[in-house]
């Protein structure tokens, strides 16, 4: 990835993370990943006011990785998968490179001990 993509995508991602960052929030999100929910019943199990409910939904919403939409006298959250695909592939990038450096670095172990071997040390 070139770093003028990487700069287009950081307020996104940052918004991502930091809307992640809060338990409340991450419970909210694995809530709505089984199904779309109401905001009455998001607000029920947390030990919190709705409107502080609503102040999580609100930064959930403005991440991306929540949708809400008024059905009937209803308001219905769903989660929005595509958000989350833009911290999955920063990670994944994060993952494949230290997984390159790790295996550089084994190769250079098994080269240290192959010479090591080879120059009579007895190991």
């Amino acid at each position: 990835m070139l770093l003028k993509d990487m700069l287009n995508q950081s307020a996104p991602l940052d918004r991502t993370f930091q809307a992640l960052a809060d338990p409340t929030r991450r419970a909210i999100v694995e809530r709505l990943s089984r199904e779309p929910v109401s905001v009455s019943d998001l607000a029920r199990p947390l030990a919190m006011s709705l409107p502080a409910v609503m102040q999580h939904l609100a930064v959930l919403e403005a991440s991306g990785l929540v949708r809400s939409e008024k059905v009937g006298r209803v308001r219905l959250c769903r989660i929005a998968p595509e958000a989350l695909s833009l911290a999955e592939h920063w990670i994944h990038a994060r993952r494949a490179e230290w997984e390159r450096r790790l295996d550089r670095l084994g190769d250079y172990l098994d080269t240290l001990k192959k010479d090591g071997d080879g120059n009579g040390s007895g190991e």
